[in-house]
């Protein structure tokens, strides 16, 4: 089962995403800031994240510019954002974003979304 670790600060949100990736079969974690993640990531290595942009302490693309840059790693990463921030999901390209989804989103959007990047993923590895 893979495993995805989402980022997300508003918990109707979080616990929504949640019990809907569950019921697809994988297993995920939560935390709901980026300073929290960089503590999840020791312990939880996930094969996708999915984070917000907009989140207190440390914001999703200063996560995402850290978790690429950094720390040097190509694990998925699908970011949430409100519509209307056409810069900022400029910029999440930019550092490494490998999709985004603007919210409000619909649930099964996202998880065909996680389940198409997950094949990426698996057919490169592949090769």
């Amino acid at each position: 089962m893979k495993k995805i670790l989402i980022i997300e600060d508003d918990a109707v949100v979080l616990s929504m995403l949640k019990f809907k990736l569950t019921r697809e079969d994988f297993i995920v974690e939560t935390v709901k800031n980026a300073k929290l993640a960089y503590q999840k990531l020791n312990e939880f290595n996930p094969d996708l994240i999915l984070t917000d942009i907009m989140m207190p302490f440390v914001s999703g693309l200063e996560f995402l510019n850290t978790y690429r840059n950094e720390l040097k790693k190509d694990t998925p990463i699908i970011v949430l954002t409100s519509l209307g921030q056409e810069e900022i999901i400029l910029q999440a390209f930019e550092l490494g974003a490998n999709d985004f989804i603007a919210k409000p989103f619909n649930p099964n959007e996202v998880i065909i979304r996680i389940k198409k990047a997950l094949d990426i993923v698996h057919i490169i590895k592949a090769e």
